[in-house]
């Protein structure tokens, strides 16, 4: 193992020693009681098992057979959640085959950030993440089940339904993808229309027309944003069926990986087996330290520098971005997928994939390859890309691919030494930047100040021609307690239409942009935020503004004593009052008051 990837490994487990204590003795006091339908009252028993055919009835009462949990994200709003809907036929018929019985004891919500983003309704979607939790929760809560099959793809659905599954850590878990759709119009392609739309030069129906070229069907979207980084994190976690992550819905292999889950689970299940594999134990330090370094090694979604902090939390694990700030030192950049390149998922599938990186990086020392998986073998066998060997199973033997060096390297010849993304800190207070999809002549911009309370503001501004020059553009009051952390894609556009004309420029923000962040530098997640009387609020127009992402400083450059004595700007009472209505946000006040930090995980149930 690297020093480094060691030394941060440690100190991780000692912060977490007595939380993580914890937390593992109250796995084992719910390990160590009876079966739920041996535990449980006749009525209890009854009411739970009613609706099961006779046999299965039998099976699970009076045989034992193992009662598999199914919680699901499905819904045909989201592309990439629509192939779930005949998810549960097939795992019922795969775990009838083994004796087993199968309930879909919950679905949860799940929001798509393409629909509402630059709306009102993007404001609930950082909190969807512990709704989703505790929709797990809930489900999982009936306390009859011997496993969980847990079904979800994107954004927040994957980090909500593993912080739900951490909170019953006595069950063996397996995750469940659907895969994304087929390549269609290219990201950069889409980029470009975009671009053009934002500088008037072609109209909506020309923008319609290439953005339903680029999401035209069932999968995920096919860009390396928050949803395909997720599934990224869970292979390296070992809690997919190896290789499982990339396989489009409709291919034959996707059903034979879903039968494949089944098994695993039913494999992982029996309590005192030793191949007994309870989620709570198996993502230990180890495993979160190797997703952390699977994100920094693909360029993958900011988003994680706050999901991954609260499922640590929910493991008894804490990790801060000062972790992932020297992760990002040692950990090399072996991937190139857009946005951070040309290549889509697809693309990336094809040159290796996930299982290329994984065994690139435990071979280099940078993963812990010595952890457990549901899969039962080392986490390197989550290199080997799964082929179709019948209808109804999943060949472990890896499937030659054609490997491309545009699109994936060696640890010993990366794209950069380093990770793909940097902490930076000053007295503007500690914000994370994407650098892997930055070119190398913008990781550091000084410029001007121009501040915006709303991202609509800044859409006008640039309509007006006001921002035709060099400037840092700071967007303020777009925390979590201010108004739930909106992700800020529809800022991309029109601020890369500045980069492209020749300026220097920058984004400065308390909120987030995500995966799908393009090649303007932003400095983002800014802690603390503007309405916690964080710095930003010191900001005024014209301010000189560094952000130096090779220095990993962030800095107004203002006189010390006068930038003391300034007053922070408060959020205005009638965007406070917008913030806090309508569309469902009524329903989320309490979540606002309550949020922990961006960089505690942005929390809502501690």
């Amino acid at each position: 193992m690297h020093p480094t990837v060691e030394r941060v490994t440690e100190r991780i487990r000692q912060r977490s020693a007595p939380l993580r204590s914890a937390y593992l003795a109250r796995v084992q006091a719910a390990i160590e009681r009876p079966r739920g339908a041996d535990r449980m009252g006749c009525a209890n028993v009854a009411h739970a098992f009613a609706a099961l055919p006779g046999s299965d009835k039998f099976r699970v009462v009076a045989e034992k057979a193992p009662n598999i949990g199914v919680v699901t994200a499905y819904n045909d709003m989201l592309s990439a959640h629509q192939p779930y809907e005949g998810f549960p036929a097939v795992i019922r018929d795969e775990a009838r085959r083994l004796g087993a019985t199968v309930q879909v004891a919950g679905g949860v919500p799940a929001m798509c950030d393409g629909v509402t983003q630059g709306y009102p309704g993007m404001e609930l979607s950082l909190f969807s993440r512990d709704t989703i939790a505790m929709g797990t929760a809930v489900a999982l809560t009936h306390d009859v089940f011997d496993a969980a099959l847990l079904l979800g793809v994107c954004d927040k659905i994957v980090p909500g339904l593993l912080i739900g599954a951490l909170h019953f850590g006595h069950l063996p878990c397996v995750f469940v993808p659907a895969g994304p759709m087929s390549s269609g119009l290219s990201n950069s392609a889409k980029a470009k229309v975009r671009e053009d739309y934002a500088q008037g030069l072609v109209g909506r129906g020309e923008l319609l027309e290439a953005e339903s070229a680029a999401y035209h069907g069932a999968g995920t979207c096919t860009f390396y944003g928050t949803a395909n980084s997720n599934q990224m994190l869970l292979e390296a976690m070992g809690l997919h069926v190896p290789g499982a992550a990339f396989v489009h819905p409709h291919a034959p292999l996707r059903e034979a990986l879903t039968r494949e889950a089944v098994r695993r689970v039913l494999a992982i299940t029996a309590s005192g087996s030793p191949e007994f594999r309870p989620i709570g134990r198996l993502v230990d330090e180890r495993v979160i330290v190797n997703a952390m370094v699977a994100l920094l090694a693909t360029g993958g979604s900011t988003n994680h520098l706050i999901h991954w902090v609260a499922v640590a939390r929910a493991a008894g694990i804490l990790i801060d971005w000062s972790d992932f700030a020297e992760l990002s030192h040692v950990t090399p950049l072996l991937a190139r997928v857009y946005p951070n390149g040309s290549a889509d998922v697809n693309q990336f599938e094809a040159a290796g994939g996930p299982g290329y990186v994984i065994r690139e990086l435990v071979d280099a020392g940078r993963m812990h390859g010595d952890v457990d998986t549901v899969s039962g073998r080392p986490l390197r066998a989550q290199s080997e890309q799964p082929a179709l060997a019948a209808a109804e199973a999943a060949d472990a033997a890896a499937a030659p691919v054609l490997h491309c060096e545009a699109v994936l390297r060696p640890a010993a010849r990366p794209f950069s030494a380093h990770g793909g993304m940097q902490l930076l800190t000053g007295n503007l207070g500690r914000s994370v930047i994407k650098v892997s999809s930055v070119p190398d002549d913008r990781h550091v911009v000084e410029a001007p100040a121009r501040v915006f309370d709303t991202q609509e503001a800044l859409q006008q501004a640039f309509k007006a021609g006001e921002l035709n020059r060099d400037v840092v553009v700071v967007v303020r009051f777009q925390g979590p307690r201010s108004n739930g952390m909106p992700e800020l894609h529809k800022l991309t556009p029109p601020l890369a239409v500045l980069q492209g004309k020749g300026f220097r420029v920058a984004l400065v923000t308390d909120g987030r942009m995500s995966g799908a962040s393009g090649k303007v530098p932003a400095a983002i997640h800014v802690s603390p935020e503007a309405l916690a009387g964080g710095p930003l609020g010191k900001v005024r127009d014209g301010d000189p503004i560094r952000l130096d992402a090779v220095a990993g400083t962030l800095e107004a450059l203002v006189d010390p004593a006068e930038w003391a004595a300034r007053t922070p700007a408060v959020l205005p009472p009638e965007l406070a009052e917008v913030n806090a209505h309508g569309l469902g946000r009524e329903l989320f006040g309490g979540l606002r008051r309550h949020v922990t930090t961006a960089e505690e995980g942005a929390v809502t149930w501690l």
